[in-house]
């Protein structure tokens, strides 16, 4: 298959944190935080562009791959930016980062206590006036088709177990967080099997 411009720039970036890009905010000389990156693929583009990048995941595999990537496309980055780490419990200093970028993670949370380790973790290394670009499963025009387990998990029509945030939950967040939504919440639903939300907070200065 043959790799496109446009691919090759931006590597295969969420559209919608594309838009922030289109938007101008996120702009060169920002430093970035991608909580839960796997092997990097919102990260291309800043990478070649010459930001300051710093991620961390749990998969000691997929830090490596985002290491040698890094390694090609961004040279005097250091490894040590990248680090097999929980979100909960990130390393990096506080209130360091421009923006935080936290995309397809916290729905992974087993339950209420776990969402919030995960949320604060990344939170809190965000400094005053950045950016929170996160993208996670909501029930938020599926609420008829995903069957509840227990607390906030489900099992949705694709076969997927999460933990689904809704609307006022994410309000209740924005709030108790100190921010405020730099853009309504945005949800695409895929065909009744899935809710992903799009949930982007400036924090508070």
């Amino acid at each position: 298959m043959m790799v496109t411009p446009l691919q090759q720039q931006f590597g295969p970036i969420d559209i919608y944190l594309f838009d922030q890009l289109l938007r101008g905010r996120i702009a060169p000389g920002m430093r970035i935080l991608d909580a839960g990156c796997g092997s990097g693929r919102n990260l291309v583009y800043f990478l070649r562009e010459g930001y300051e990048v710093y991620a961390a995941d749990l998969d000691a595999d997929a830090i490596a791959d985002l290491r040698e990537r890094a390694a090609q496309l961004a040279p005097s980055l250091p490894a040590e930016n990248f680090r097999v780490e929980s979100v909960a419990a990130m390393s990096f200093p506080e209130a360091f980062a421009d923006v935080v970028i936290s995309s397809a993670v916290l729905h992974f949370a087993r339950n209420d206590r776990q969402f919030q380790a995960m949320l604060r973790g990344s939170w809190r290394l965000l400094a005053p006036g950045g950016l929170f670009f996160c993208r996670l499963a909501s029930s938020i025009g599926i609420e008829h088709q995903a069957k509840h387990i227990d607390g906030r998990r489900y099992l949705l029509p694709d076969g997927s177990e999460r933990y689904l945030v809704d609307e006022a939950l994410l309000m209740e967040l924005t709030a108790d967080l100190g921010g405020a939504l730099a853009d309504p919440l945005k949800t695409t639903v895929v065909q009744n099997q899935r809710a992903m939300t799009t949930w982007v907070v400036r924090k508070n200065a």
